[in-house]
């Protein structure tokens, strides 16, 4: 009775869908979160006879006979949609319209990519996320800083007591990806560089297809509830009609096993 493993397999399946679904929808307020989507294929097919086989001397079989043996998840592709900019008035907040992310460094040396451009200021004035780790290349804010001003290029000018024109100190820089999906997700809000995604370009925002930089702004989760939703509810009665599937094979089965009585 094929239809029982066939049907687990869709089970199988479907609990993935949900999955990833479950997690979007848990990442809804997260800054910078970019949603995934699972993605299938059938599997192999038993062939009882191949289309094109003789029927006679003069005929073929126009389709053949196959029967499909399940499903299996081929990838969880991830999203990079922009979300919606919330405006916080924090001038150290930033957001990226367009491509690219923010390179920042683990205190290991490591780089890692964000999205998330909700910065702070540490105890010795260095730009960090909320986890400390720094803004890669270093920007120090310097201690009687009045007023910050970030552009839209990424340049960094501050207003010090006693100055009546800005001084520069620093510049964001933004890195992009040829295939974004091909980061590997840490966690946090952080990627890492694979085989898959390319080599990392880094530039100034607004020039070479990198996005402009917000200051004041977070970019939201670009996950809709709408639609996470939806798919949530498919997934469930895909799950339900595999299980009925399921069932509708063990009640043959049973039938079968009457038949001696």
């Amino acid at each position: 009775m094929q239809s029982l493993y066939t049907a687990s397999t869709g089970m199988l399946g479907m609990q993935t869908q949900i999955d990833v679904t479950a997690n979007n929808i848990a990442n809804v307020n997260t800054i910078g979160f970019k949603k995934s989507r699972a993605e299938f294929a059938d599997l192999m097919y038993k062939v009882m006879e191949y289309a094109g086989t003789s029927t006679s001397d003069v005929t073929k079989s126009p389709t053949g006979i196959e029967v499909g043996l399940g499903v299996r998840p081929t990838a969880i592709n991830k999203i990079f949609s922009e979300g919606s900019l919330k405006q916080t008035d924090n001038q150290l907040d930033l957001a990226i319209t367009g491509r690219g992310f923010f390179k920042l460094e683990l205190p290991d040396g490591t780089e890692v990519y964000s999205r998330n451009g909700a910065f702070k200021i540490d105890e010795n004035g260095t730009m960090v996320n909320s986890d400390g780790y720094k803004l890669v290349p270093e920007v120090v804010i310097p201690p009687d800083a009045t007023n910050i001003s970030i552009g839209t290029d990424g340049t960094i000018t501050v207003i010090q007591p006693g100055q009546t024109q800005a001084t520069q100190i620093g510049q964001v820089t933004l890195t992009n990806y040829i295939n974004p999906a091909g980061l590997h997700s840490l966690g946090d809000n952080l990627y890492i560089e694979t085989d898959s995604s390319g080599q990392p370009v880094e530039g100034t925002p607004g020039l070479d297809g990198l996005g402009d930089l917000r200051q004041g702004f977070v970019e939201l989760s670009n996950v809709e509830l709408v639609v996470e939703l939806t798919d949530l509810i498919t997934g469930q009665r895909a799950y339900d009609s595999n299980s009925k599937v399921i069932t509708t094979s063990d009640e043959m089965l049973q039938t079968t096993n009457n038949l001696k009585r």
